[in-house]
């Protein structure tokens, strides 16, 4: 029976290798991890993180040929195959701070490997890793290699949030990259025919190791690209009259366009995007290529200019101070379907509302309040690290208050910000919410989720990113 052993059981490792043990019950897959706390929550009915459809999968399969242990070292050397999906941060000092990716858990845990194994292994990149991290995990491996062979390979991941398990069932394309040797084809081959029990051929891509590296990070820019332009255009419209929705329809029904992420907000959050394109302009830099790394600076330049930009018209319209007014936050995870807030948007909005000292109800269907808060008090990039290597945050931020639901956040403040696209903020009952507020009532959409037009004649002063502008809003500052 081949074995199959993932390191690190988080929003990649846990799902990706639920969908693996699901498809092919002749393989036995173990995910390992170093924390006792995610482990027992991959045990037990409440999973430690929320994806649609996850559960029924591991349920499925957990106990079969799923496994989840804190056991490591032994999983460890009795697999064939070793996925190392570990966190991979954005530095915070030394060389590269602010941009390069933190390479610590990767080495680390390719020691480990290299202590442990007793057979040739392949070893698979799951994270996000720089182009040549595979180069250096090689040289630690043949270095303490004892006699034993290993096989590197590259093989991102392309899951987005929300439709993880969607997205693991029916790829686009699963890519591998190898050394173009006959041991690097036969690695490449072996992981092929995992994936081969339920991904078409045709949509198994493979390449050299540093392509495949390359495209996971090109993929991501790429992506945020179309994101920041949009937003950029938003800004256009507000200024213009021009309403962002129906241009970026416009834009999108160019087949050479398409119409996928054309759609303006407060800004894009995640794990990956920013942390990608820092890691991109970091590679840029340091093969001479500056003009390159400024192309991609700018990404992420736009993307901090929206965030902003959101909350000088949320302080602008509310005759230019919030200080000492509650704030309902609609959201908080940086999309729906997930309860993930890495980088949210939400942090830079609330952060800077708090900084005019509002006072904020926060109210998110899955994000928790201790993360909530943990987030508030957190510094940036520290997020990426295991939570025993995070600062302890402290009792919380005074001015922040979390609600149990969307009336109980609206109740007695003077605005709201939706700041995650969740489907029940559509549906509210919006003259409830009214009743219950301070007057004059603003609604500060930064997903373009509600119908601005009901909202306004029940007697809310609304702003939505990229439409025209409520009369209230005109000739205020858009920014400071």
């Amino acid at each position: 029976m081949v074995k199959i052993c993932c390191i690190g059981a988080g929003y990649v490792g846990g799902p990706t290798m639920a969908v693996i043990a699901l498809n092919c019950p002749s393989i036995e897959v173990v995910v390992v991890d170093i924390s006792v706390t995610r482990i027992s929550a991959w045990n037990s009915d409440q999973l430690p993180i929320y994806e649609p459809g996850l559960n029924e999968v591991v349920k499925q399969c957990k106990g079969r040929n799923l496994f989840f242990s804190t056991d490591i070292e032994k999983h460890v050397s009795e697999a064939d195959i070793i996925f190392v999906s570990v966190n991979t941060p954005t530095k915070t000092r030394g060389l590269g701070a602010g941009k390069a990716a933190d390479l610590t858990y990767w080495e680390s845990a390719a020691r480990m490997i290299a202590d442990v194994s007793k057979s040739n292994k392949i070893v698979v990149e799951k994270s996000t890793v720089p182009v040549k991290t595979a180069e250096a995990i090689e040289r630690i491996l043949t270095h303490n290699s004892k006699g034993i062979k290993y096989q590197i390979l590259s093989n991102p991941e392309f899951l987005a949030e929300g439709t993880a398990i969607q997205d693991l069932f029916k790829p686009d394309r699963v890519l591998i990259g190898g050394r173009e040797t006959p041991d690097g084809l036969k690695a490449i081959q072996a992981l092929k025919d995992v994936y081969a029990h339920w991904v078409p051929e045709d949509r198994i891509i493979t390449t050299n190791l540093w392509s495949a590296e390359l495209s996971k990070l090109a993929a991501n820019a790429f992506l945020a690209q179309r994101i920041s332009s949009v937003n950029a255009m938003s800004a256009l419209c507000e200024a213009t009259g021009a309403d962002v929705s129906q241009v970026s329809h416009a834009v999108g029904k160019d087949s050479r366009i398409g119409p996928k992420f054309l759609n303006a907000s407060v800004g894009f959050g995640g794990s990956c995007f920013q942390k990608d394109i820092l890691n991109l302009v970091y590679i840029c830099e340091c093969n001479g290529l500056a003009e390159v790394a400024n192309y991609w600076k700018q990404v992420i330049k736009v993307n901090d200019y929206q965030k902003n930009r959101f909350v000088n018209r949320v302080v602008s319209s509310m005759f230019n101070t919030v200080s000492g007014k509650k704030i309902g936050i609609m959201g908080f995870a940086f999309k729906k379907d997930t309860g993930d807030t890495r980088e949210t948007p939400a942090i830079d909005v609330c952060k800077g509302l708090l900084g005019d000292k509002a006072r904020l109800s926060i109210y998110d269907p899955q994000a928790t309040a201790d993360q909530i808060q943990r987030d508030l008090t957190m510094n940036k990039f520290d997020w990426d690290h295991p939570i025993h290597l995070q600062p302890m945050s402290p009792t919380g931020v005074k001015q922040v208050s979390i609600a149990w639901d969307a009336y109980e956040a609206s109740k007695d403040a003077h605005a709201l910000c939706i700041l995650t696209e969740w489907d029940e903020f559509k549906t509210l009952d919006y003259r409830r919410i009214f009743d219950n507020m301070q007057k004059p009532a603003f609604v500060f959409d930064g997903r373009n989720v509600v119908n601005v037009e009901m909202l306004r004649d029940i007697g809310f002063i609304v702003y939505s990113i990229g439409k025209p502008l409520d009369p209230w809003l005109k000739n205020m500052p858009a920014v400071a």
